[in-house]
């Protein structure tokens, strides 16, 4: 009778599968398209652990386990360090190197990673410009159609915060709740260490935006991106995108 093979590294982590995924474009094939190819599937895998990780620290924010929460965030500023980290091996690539390979991502653009923009969805950033970008009947689009009906992360807080007497209804009201937690720090500590958990996602994520532009500077200067995106252009206009606007308002209150 058979029997199933013996499970090993390889077989569990789908290893011969996963080996052929990298598809270099260039003819002849170029050095560097290799590691552009596992940079960005490396990214892509990260984003989805991040979309695990925030999704568990909603359902943890709506039961109100506080801890739980800060065990994800722990993991997930982590990984933005990664992804910050990441773009150190990217730049041993010069600009050389990478325009000789260049032209053949044409029409395909990072600006197209719907993992990303269902990371941004979430966090309360929802420009639905971006969904004529993807075919309307696309897995990709059914995602982040369902993203926008979702409470995002920041409705999870302020849920969390409404249920423990603090007001949330406008900007001024959340501002205020935030300057009472942190004014009274020892008799809402979990709640200040929730906030401080919340404002290094936004300041990672902000970081993370200003490398990724640098390095896209370096890499081509000021030309159009691939698939027509502004390239750096566009990549500015996002570097003061806030995902929590009134926790970083909170500051300007604090100490006066």
């Amino acid at each position: 009778m058979a029997t199933d093979q013996a499970l090993t590294y390889g077989s569990y982590l789908r290893i011969d599968e996963l080996l052929e995924l990298q598809h270099v474009r260039s003819d002849p094939p170029h050095h560097d398209e290799l590691l552009f190819i596992i940079i960005h599937q490396v990214y892509e895998l990260w984003f989805r652990q991040m979309l695990h990780e925030i999704e568990a620290a909603m359902r943890n924010l709506a039961t109100g386990e506080l801890l739980k929460v800060s065990k994800q965030f722990r993991r997930i500023h982590a990984i933005q360090r990664l992804l910050e980290q990441q773009v150190d091996v990217l730049e041993t690539m010069t600009p050389q190197d990478f325009n000789a390979f260049r032209e053949g991502l044409n029409p395909a653009s990072g600006f197209q990673s719907a993992q990303f923009r269902e990371i941004e969805f979430l966090c309360g950033s929802q420009k639905t410009g971006y969904l004529k970008y993807l075919e309307p009947t696309s897995a990709e689009r059914e995602r982040l159609e369902r993203r926008l009906i979702e409470p995002t992360l920041y409705d999870q807080l302020k849920a969390l915060l409404l249920r423990r007497g603090f007001a949330v209804d406008t900007s001024l009201a959340l501002i205020a709740s935030f300057r009472t937690i942190y004014e009274h720090e020892e008799e809402h500590y979990a709640l200040y260490v929730l906030l401080e958990e919340f404002i290094e996602f936004d300041e990672r994520m902000l970081l993370w935006r200003g490398r990724h532009v640098r390095m896209v500077e370096r890499m081509i200067g000021m030309k159009t991106g691939t698939g027509g995106s502004l390239g750096a252009r566009y990549l500015n206009t996002t570097l003061d995108k806030r995902f929590f606007p009134e926790l970083w308002a909170v500051r300007t209150e604090l100490g006066t």
